[in-house]
């Protein structure tokens, strides 16, 4: 773990020496002399531990934790004190500092609390750590998950690891639904079989069936060869189902007999072929709702449900919108061979005020166009789109409050404006499809 320290101390001597100590332990240390250049330090980027004398010219230590506690509460501050002055020290542990050290001290004394600290933040992270990482050695994106409703997914994940159940996600579109049916495959039982995907929107019911079960030689027109369906290229491994619910009703019998019978018939086949798969589906409709429209099988329905995963919207988990920033940020900044370091303080308020309905495909979005536009080492407010920073809760009484998906519908709204009603342009801009944008529009 990669930690950085920045160390606030007015005499030069002691502060030299405390840098080195640090440096030489391989932590990322910075210096400054007093508290208005360390908050202006913490402004600019992010720092995992402050260090920090309580008297000092200009802004004193005491009130420096105050805005640290206040602004970055997951910094830890180690107070340094005179021996006249401890009572001042416990006073700011319970303002929320870690540890404090008396004058004069050993730097041992220094490096062994920052050790603590270190070994604290990973035992925090151990499931952060271990869901960010999940499946990076099949080379899969890592799965960002600091909110507590993400983390009870990634749990869910992690209970179902050793079976081999089938699985239906829910949630929005953007919100992760492929990642997560990838981590479930690639961290289960079937991980080193294959992982098939296929979108069932995107295909008529023709071509849908033989991409699923394969056809014969002669099956239909054009079919001048026998093709394999993705049932037989996935034997032993999983079936990810995208979009299920746009699965026609004819091919929705078919699978099922599939999932019961672990059997089928190639399109024009009369040889029935075996396979041993497992299924994961996805989709962003309510399937409850659909089936009681008689427009998804109820059979198929708790054939598939047999572990339900729900993905909250980005909105619904704020406390991820930073991470996910930081993560999306190194991406792109190294894909575009750009030198940005981090986000300014007033850059990140604003994502975190935004309601991304197009989740977390909207945040990714937004963060590679100011990756481009970035002319600075950090990014500001002025790189992030204009309709993102206009996106604010007014005072208003509160029988005038709107709720999320108001405030939803009324940017999605001012977007189509903005590009004089086009909705193939509105959608691309938000990040979600011209289905998803149709649906926030048409909900009163």
């Amino acid at each position: 773990m990669s930690f950085s320290i920045l160390v606030a101390e007015d005499e030069k001597i002691t502060l030299k020496h405390l840098i080195y100590a640090l440096q030489k332990e391989g932590y990322a240390a910075r210096g400054v002399s007093d508290g208005l250049q360390a908050l202006k330090c913490m402004e600019e980027g992010h720092f995992d531990v402050v260090v920090t004398d309580i008297k000092m010219p200009g802004m004193d230590g005491i009130s420096l934790l105050e805005r640290i506690k206040e602004r970055w509460p997951e910094t830890e501050v180690i107070m340094i004190t005179g021996f006249g002055s401890i009572d001042s020290a416990v006073e700011a542990m319970k303002t929320g500092a870690y540890d404090y050290l008396t004058k004069p001290f050993n730097l041992d004394e220094l490096i062994l609390k920052v050790s603590k600290i270190v070994e604290k933040k990973s035992l925090e992270n151990k499931n952060v750590a271990l869901k960010i990482n999940l499946g990076i050695n099949r080379q899969l994106p890592p799965f960002i998950a600091r909110s507590k409703r993400m983390l009870q997914v990634v749990d869910i994940i992690e209970s179902i690891s050793s079976s081999d159940c089938n699985v239906i996600i829910t949630g929005e579109s953007g919100t992760g639904k492929g990642l997560v049916a990838k981590l479930i495959h690639y961290t289960g039982v079937r991980q080193d079989e294959p992982f098939i995907a296929v979108n069932c929107a995107i295909f008529t019911e023709q071509l849908l069936a033989s991409e699923l079960f394969g056809h014969e030689k002669g099956a239909f027109t054009g079919a001048v060869t026998a093709k394999k369906g993705l049932l037989e290229i996935a034997d032993r491994g999983t079936l990810f189902l995208d979009e299920i619910a746009e699965m026609p009703p004819s091919l929705q019998a078919k699978l099922l007999k599939v999932i019961e019978d672990r059997e089928f018939f190639r399109v024009g086949g009369t040889r029935p072929i075996k396979v041993d798969v497992r299924f994961i589906a996805a989709t962003n409709q309510n399937l409850r709702g659909l089936i009681e429209a008689g427009k998804f099988r109820r059979d198929l329905y708790y054939r598939l449900n047999v572990m339900e995963i729900y993905i909250p919207p980005l909105r619904e988990r704020k406390e991820d919108i930073v991470p996910l920033s930081r993560h999306f940020l190194k991406k792109h900044a190294r894909a575009a061979n750009r030198e940005i370091r981090g986000f300014t303080r007033e850059a990140l308020d604003v994502l975190k005020s935004y309601s991304y309905p197009g989740n977390v495909r909207e945040l990714e979005n937004v963060i590679e166009r100011a990756v481009i536009l970035e002319k600075t080492g950090y990014i500001r407010p002025e790189s992030l789109p204009v309709t993102m920073q206009l996106f604010r809760i007014e005072t208003v009484s509160p029988d005038s409050i709107k709720t999320v998906d108001e405030l939803t519908r009324d940017y999605a709204m001012k977007i189509l404006d903005l590009v004089g009603g086009n909705r193939t342009k509105a959608a691309e801009m938000l990040g979600i499809s011209r289905t998803s944008l149709w649906r926030i529009l048409k909900e009163e």
